[in-house]
Formats: structure tokens, sequence, C-alpha cells
């Protein structure tokens, strides 16, 4: 039975929890359905492009929770050691209790994938560049805070991949403490 929707972003939230389950291309409108209680109808009202729009919808919001809780305060930092060890505490907060997921990169895996890529470049971009300035405000060349950023973000994305393949979030969590100490050592 669908149920009473209040808003859209309820539908987004349930909407992600789909896609995380099972992808953009497994998620079809009848297991949308099922999993998120929302009806056909009120589907279409919230999403007139289908599938497509909603997991745009569900990109929008992912993006929006990063750039709030991890690209602006890496940004708009004074003490980048504070703000490294916020945003590792953030990300693992956030992709553990999203079932070690990342939905940008899970986009990245099926057929729709330039359909999103645009959404899923800028949000790797925005990651990297805003961990970047973090870090050349500690006296790194922009080069090298480049490098320790693309580091950082690549072992965290990969580190959810072993953690969701291992069904273990210590993996996970290990990995982004041995990322967050790598970053701090190399602002001493």
């Amino acid at each position: 039975m669908a149920r009473t929707v209040l808003d859209r972003s309820d539908v987004v939230r349930a909407l992600a929890g789909v896609f995380r389950k099972r992808g953009f291309e497994g998620g079809s409108l009848s297991f949308i359905q099922q999993e998120t209680g929302v009806g056909r109808g009120s589907l279409y009202h919230f999403f007139p492009e289908g599938k497509t729009d909603m997991a745009r919808a569900v990109l929008d919001q992912v993006a929006e929770w990063f750039d709030e809780k991890i690209f602006v305060p890496l940004r708009t930092a004074t003490d980048a050691r504070q703000a490294i060890a916020d945003t590792s505490r953030e990300v693992a907060e956030y992709f553990i209790s999203r079932e070690r997921v990342c939905l940008f990169a899970a986009i990245t895996l099926g057929e729709e994938q330039e359909t999103f890529a645009e959404a899923v470049r800028a949000y790797f971009t925005d990651w990297v560049d805003a961990l970047t300035q973090v870090l050349t405000t500690t006296g790194l060349t922009r080069e090298m805070a480049r490098e320790h950023a693309l580091y950082a973000v690549a072992a965290i994305q990969g580190g959810l991949v072993l953690a969701r393949a291992y069904g273990d979030d210590q993996t996970f969590l290990g990995i982004v403490n041995r990322t967050e100490k790598g970053l701090l050592d190399a602002i001493r």
C-alpha cells in the first residue's frame, strides 16, 4: 500500500536507500514503489522525468550534505588539523550510516554513467579541491597538497569498496583513520 508523502525530500531520502541497495540499474520502478511505499503517481509528480530524475535528486541531496558538512568547513577552516579530524569523523559517520555506499561512485558503475558524469565529476573535484585548499594553508605547495588530497579521497573510496565486500565497518574506519593520520603527518 502506498504511503502518504509529506514532501519531496522524504521521497528523495527513501530513493537514496533504494539506489544504495540496488544501484541505479537494479532499481526498477516496481521495486522503487515497493521499497519506498510511494505510489507511481506520486513518484511521477515529484520526478516527471522518471528514474533519471530520481537519481539526480538523490545525488543533489548527497552533494548538498557534503557541501555543508565537508567542503565548506574545509574551505573556510582556520585550523587545518582540526578540519581534517572533523572531516574524517563526518565522513566515517556518514558512510557507515549509509551502508558503506557512495552513491556517486555507485552511479559511475552502470550504463547510465554518462548521464550523471558531470555531477559525479563535480562531487569528486569539490572534495579534492576543498581538501587541497585546507592543506595549502599549512605551507604545503599546491601540487603536494593536491597529491595528498587525491590520495585521501581515493583511499576513502577504495575503503568503502573493501568494507562493503567484507561487510565490515572496522575495515572502513581503519582506512579513514590511516588516511587522516597520513594527512596530519603531511602537514607537520
